[in-house]
């Protein structure tokens, strides 16, 4: 979850190339799978994030890691939190990603995200939330990732998990 460091902060978000076998066209920070060269999981989401936006590990300082969530395809994603310098140059890789586009993070404090019907996860009931910036929809673990930094930093307490 890169974090450009600025007066207003902005997260860094992509749109994925309409030719990716999942999650295509849709709205995602930059990350991916575990390389068995990767010698822990902020390694692959620093190398993944070099791969598909040609963010340098160098402009970034770890802040630390948010609660790992599950995928709809059940796997486990484990977000990272960066600080971005504002200098630091993005560059899509063409094969994976359409898109770089930048939101400011006050953005997510200022709008209700719009809320799914429950839906059975895992055992429990979520509604799944969804933002629109401009012409994009940013929904899904996306949204969930940025609700929870949001909640743990702002005590936003914007609740997406039905409890009745």
């Amino acid at each position: 979850m890169p974090l450009i460091d600025d007066p207003e902060p902005r997260l860094i978000l992509t749109v994925r190339s309409s030719t990716m076998p999942t999650h295509a066209g849709e709205v995602a920070f930059p990350g991916g799978k575990r390389d068995p060269g990767d010698k822990n999981l902020l390694m692959t989401a620093l190398r993944e994030s070099q791969e598909e936006v040609g963010l340098d590990p160098g402009y970034v300082d770890v802040l630390g890691q948010l609660s790992p969530l599950a995928s709809r395809y059940g796997m486990k994603v484990t977000p990272f939190v960066g600080i971005v310098r504002p200098e630091a140059p993005l560059v899509a890789e063409p094969g994976e990603i359409e898109t770089i586009f930048q939101v400011p993070l006050q953005f997510f404090l200022d709008e209700v995200p719009e809320l799914s019907s429950p839906i059975d996860f895992f055992g429990r009931r979520f509604r799944i939330p969804s933002y629109y910036y401009e012409d994009k929809r940013i929904w899904g673990l996306t949204a969930f990732m940025i609700l929870d930094l949001i909640n743990h930093v702002y005590d936003a307490n914007i609740e997406f998990e039905v409890t009745d």
